[in-house]
């Protein structure tokens, strides 16, 4: 479909998927989902001065190709960033980095997945000089469509580890799928920022354009907690650097720069400290966090997604914890019921809730991890 309708000599875009954020002259598009239908809201979004209304079938495909025209229409340099660790981090880096020098946009939050992503993308304005568009995927093909929206000039891959290996059905597919943005790339002229330490990189990357970076070390005065921190540490500054942000002014942006939404945050407390990283978890990232981790008691939830590999992946997690025998262990899920583990094993997170009701914890360093769905950070107010 021809959009040039919509956009022709538009400076920005107001589009809503949300019928409640309807004002006039937005375009409101009617999704459809597992628990809600935006076609029931579509009379409503009219009274309500919608200008133009996307509906049917066809809604969630329309979107995309109208964030498609739109990303054409502005012509901008984006960076589009994926991996299985570190890219909502990395993008937050490389997002204070740019932001020192250009008038940037980039994605919000988590939204990076079909709907995201093409939501991201018609956020953008004429005033902007560059964006970041991050990608998320959980089956082989969703990198290839996301890029096929996004059509990024540059690419950025943290990592490639071991998550959603129920979708991916093995490491092997989470590589081939996360290679999708360099095979974008790779066909269209692009190039990518690499850590030239990660040999899966190097393999993924054969033939394609590269500025490379180095793992490197956590430089002092920051906020992240982890050294595995180090990496998207060093890619924001290759990103800085490559489009001209002095290094000083890059690295004062990092410092400068809190994490928030549960993402490497280091809290304390009137009892303890919290390093708190519930955001998300995988066999990698968990790994990562507990060998980076200093303290003496781990609250973690359990690593969803991971199918036929999930016993195996969670006895791993349980064989490192004894190896460092730490003072206090209080697992959460039924993942871990399967495992030798010895210590404390709550069905959810509202079971730990009850726990520290009863018994609270003092005096501890704590690092509180697991998959999203746990939602560990409901305990934060006990610890």
């Amino acid at each position: 479909m021809d959009w040039s309708f919509l956009i022709a000599g538009k400076e920005s875009l107001n589009v809503t998927t949300d019928s409640r954020k309807v004002v006039p002259g937005c375009v409101f598009v009617a999704l459809k989902g597992e628990h809600f239908d935006g076609n029931d809201f579509v009379d409503q979004a009219r009274r309500d001065g919608a200008a133009y209304v996307i509906c049917g079938e066809k809604a969630l495909r329309d979107l995309q190709e109208l964030a498609r025209a739109w990303r054409r229409e502005l012509g901008l340099p984006i960076l589009g960033i994926t991996g299985t660790n570190g890219k909502t981090t990395t993008k937050e880096l490389c997002a204070a980095v740019l932001s020192t020098k250009y008038k940037l946009y980039y994605t919000q939050g988590n939204l990076n997945n079909q709907i995201g992503v093409p939501l991201t993308l018609l956020s953008i304005t004429r005033a902007h000089e560059m964006a970041i568009v991050e990608m998320g995927a959980s089956h082989p093909g969703d990198i290839k469509e996301l890029v096929e929206i996004a059509e990024p000039n540059f690419g950025l891959i943290t990592n490639v580890g071991r998550a959603h290996l129920e979708g991916f059905g093995s490491f092997e597919g989470v590589m081939r799928t996360k290679a999708e943005l360099y095979d974008f790339l790779r066909a269209h002229g692009g190039f990518c920022f690499r850590n030239t330490d990660n040999p899966y990189l190097a393999q993924m990357a054969a033939d394609l354009k590269t500025v490379g970076y180095t793992t490197g070390t956590m430089p002092e005065g920051t906020h992240l907690v982890g050294g595995y921190n180090a990496e998207n540490v060093s890619a924001a500054l290759c990103v800085g650097e490559y489009f001209g942000v002095h290094h000083e002014q890059a690295l004062q942006a990092i410092r400068a720069y809190v994490p928030s939404n549960n993402r490497s945050q280091l809290m304390q407390t009137e009892r303890n400290t919290v390093v708190i990283d519930a955001y998300n978890a995988n066999p990698t990232s968990m790994t990562a966090a507990i060998n980076a981790f200093k303290g003496n008691c781990y609250i973690l939830g359990a690593m969803r997604e991971l199918g036929e590999y999930s016993h195996l992946e969670h006895q791993n997690i349980v064989n490192m914890l004894l190896e460092r025998k730490a003072d206090k262990v209080l697992l959460v899920g039924e993942e871990y019921k399967t495992t030798t583990a010895p210590y404390p094993i709550f069905d959810n997170v509202d079971a730990l809730y009850e726990f520290l009701k009863d018994k609270p914890i003092s005096g501890y360093t704590i690092l509180l991890k697991g998959s999203r769905s746990n939602q560990l950070e409901k305990v934060i107010p006990l610890l």
